[in-house]
């Protein structure tokens, strides 16, 4: 594992002598902008590994993304060898078809201390909800990224992000109309619950193993890739294609949808995401569920 390597895979250019805010949020906006969010080794007959070298040679070798145990612990891998405090968090992710957080903790994310502050840094949750800078663990301000609105409300001991979407306009609403909700008005949605208490990596091995053969995990029931751009994201569920442009106009964004054919989705993963993948996708969306 080569630190040079893996920015070469991010394309960042940038210094990294200086332990501070820019630098720490430079990196890591080149990461979710090269790095995708994918869980499509599911659907290709392969398993996650929860493993630091695994993950860097599928993510760093292989041109592959991940979802939040595979970008996350390599993102503290990067961190922790530049010298940055670095602390592993565990979150219940907020499920909106069932109104509730998940009863166990499914999801990693990063907390790091710089200049005597702390930020949640994550770049493992991917799609709409991904976050593009971290954020400053501080409960009850709203902080402003380009995605939306985001803020923490801490409640005795728990701390709850939530974000705040804007106005979709959706010009083929006929393609979206079945998964699509909440588009005509501005909307606070819940993302992820978590505590402070440090985890070590290996309280994530049965969750990372669970979210892989449980009927009822998004994870099964969909085949995801999602990739953040300088202006927006892109993702892949499935055979639909969606391409969201942040605050197009008037506190809008614009919501482009289109329905693949098979053949098209090889293509795409390599066009739009820079997926060559090893075995043939399943893709798959049997889920309600909608991810924007």
């Amino acid at each position: 594992m080569d630190i040079k390597e893996y920015f070469a895979r991010i394309s960042y250019r940038g210094s990294y002598d200086k332990l501070d805010l820019a630098t720490l949020t430079d990196i890591f906006q080149h990461h979710i902008r090269a790095v995708p969010f994918e869980n499509l080794s599911m659907h290709c007959g392969e398993s996650i590994e929860l493993d630091l070298e695994a993950s860097y040679n599928k993510i760093v070798r292989r041109n592959r993304g991940g979802w939040c145990m595979e970008n996350n612990h390599l993102l503290a891998w990067v961190l922790k060898t530049l010298g940055y405090d670095v602390t592993f968090l565990g979150a219940r992710v907020y499920v909106p078809e069932y109104n509730a957080y998940t009863e166990e903790i499914d999801h990693l994310l990063l907390k790091v201390i710089l200049n005597e502050k702390s930020y949640i840094v994550d770049g493992g949750f991917g799609m709409a909800y991904q976050l593009w800078e971290p954020m400053e663990l501080i409960s009850g301000t709203d902080q402003l990224q380009t995605p939306g609105i985001f803020r923490f409300v801490e409640e005795s001991g728990i701390w709850y992000l939530e974000k705040v979407k804007r106005k979709q306009w959706i010009p083929n609403p006929s393609v979206s109309i079945a998964s699509s909700h909440n588009v005509d008005k501005e909307v606070c949605c819940r993302v992820y619950l978590f505590t402070l208490q440090p985890r070590d990596i290996e309280e994530f091995r049965s969750s990372n193993a669970r979210l892989q053969i449980a009927p009822d995990s998004l994870f099964v029931t969909k085949s995801i890739c999602s990739l953040q751009t300088v202006d927006g994201i892109r993702a892949l569920v499935g055979w639909k294609l969606t391409e969201i442009k942040y605050n197009f106009k008037d506190n809008m964004d614009l919501v482009e949808i289109r329905i693949l054919a098979d053949e098209e989705v090889d293509k795409t993963l390599k066009e739009k995401f820079n997926i060559i993948l090893d075995k043939k996708l399943v893709p798959i969306n049997s889920s309600r569920l909608s991810l924007f």
